[in-house]
């Protein structure tokens, strides 16, 4: 992706020091564009709880290198795999909902399991690390590049005319280490000529979509306009919604989808409308052991301060908080709901398209069929 000319994934290797990680800090978009340094992986733990960064692919990949950090700082030549256990629960605690986060950091404790020496082990939790990241892009590019059938198709059906995309939260690069998935095939049909236009719906209330979403589609010059989250169903009724496309933060095997809250209803709506809603995600957030999101996925509730007070740019060109709601009054925070596989169209990966079930999943995945090796 790039800002103002510029390439970047959202986290990287600082190529002068090796020993810490550079993430693009999420909590001044749109109005501020700063890095930042994690040094070590209690600075990884805050960053990915308090959400200096978000978005399932993202914080799998910044657990996978907080564990790097944590084979780097530990000074303990003798007992260091205790260490890495202990930094590898810290992690994992951050934010529950997610399955990518626990997957990488398994996936890198797994790597270094049988190795002896730290010196050994920090080599090699690198280069997973550097390999998840790598993955999560490539897996977002093909994500892109099989979401692209179904814009062209419903642009063809429409002769060329506008395709209007309804999209919830941020699902764009953001997100992932790059391209993202929602808005992957959207940048695809924009970048083959495809007169695309995406509402953009606010996602309160952290407003990922006021905030982030409309912030990338800016910046790569896509047509959109950013409204309420209650906007979309008078949308749908009214035909000025040909597809809706979301992300997920963590789907069972049977199809169900745990998204930003506010998703569930947006399925409704497109339903009740005969709108097609997929969802895309890399397999990296496919739960291979739930099969009832309802009931399997843990929900994160967050702190209520996110619904009382509500952040922006005030005259003085700064940012601030403002209370917008009686001081007193208590509010609930939950942060994901669940889209059971009836509302979903299909789901895009970056193996394909396939519809919301269980069959039609593991054809894409057939190592995933019971009795198979996992891997």
């Amino acid at each position: 992706m790039k800002v103002q000319g510029q390439s970047y994934r959202t986290i990287w290797v600082d190529p002068r020091n090796k020993r810490q990680i550079k993430i693009i800090d999420q909590r001044f978009l749109p109005h501020k564009f700063i890095i930042q340094d994690i040094k070590n992986p209690s600075q990884m733990a805050t960053a990915i709880k308090d959400m200096w960064l978000r978005g399932a692919g993202l914080i799998g990949a910044a657990a996978a290198y907080g564990m790097y950090l944590a084979c780097q700082t530990t000074k303990d030549q003798t007992h260091w795999k205790k260490e890495l256990q202990k930094q590898a629960t810290i992690l994992k605690n951050t934010r529950p909902t997610a399955v990518n986060l626990a997957w990488a950091v398994d996936r890198v404790l797994g790597k270094i399991s049988d190795i002896n020496t730290l010196q050994k082990a920090r080599e090699i939790a690198f280069a997973e690390a550097e390999k998840i990241a790598d993955e999560d892009a490539q897996m977002c590019k093909e994500i892109g590049e099989h979401g692209l059938k179904i814009i062209q198709e419903i642009s063809q059906q429409k002769k060329g005319k506008t395709v209007n995309i309804l999209t919830h939260c941020n699902a764009g690069w953001l997100a992932f280490v790059d391209y993202g998935t929602a808005l992957s095939p959207i940048f695809a049909a924009h970048d083959a000529g495809i007169d695309v236009h995406v509402w953009v719906d606010e996602t309160r209330p952290r407003n990922q979509g006021a905030a982030l979403t409309a912030w990338e589609l800016k910046e790569y010059g896509i047509p959109h306009h950013l409204i309420v989250d209650n906007t979309g169903g008078h949308l749908m009724q009214h035909g000025m919604v040909d597809l809706v496309i979301t992300g997920s933060d963590r789907c069972t095997r049977t199809g169900d989808i745990a998204n930003k809250i506010g998703t569930y209803l947006k399925a409704l709506a497109a339903k009740d409308n005969h709108i097609p809603f997929f969802a895309a995600l890399p397999s990296s957030t496919i739960d291979w052991d739930i099969k009832d999101g309802l009931r399997e996925i843990p929900i994160e509730v967050r702190d209520a301060h996110e619904v009382k007070y509500i952040q922006g740019l005030n005259n003085e060109n700064k940012i601030e908080e403002l209370l917008i709601c009686p001081a007193e009054s208590p509010a609930k925070n939950y942060g994901f709901d669940i889209t059971p596989a009836r509302l979903i169209t299909g789901i895009i990966t970056e193996r394909g398209l396939c519809q919301a079930n269980e069959d039609a999943i593991l054809k894409l995945y057939p190592e995933r069929r019971v009795g198979k090796k996992q891997k």
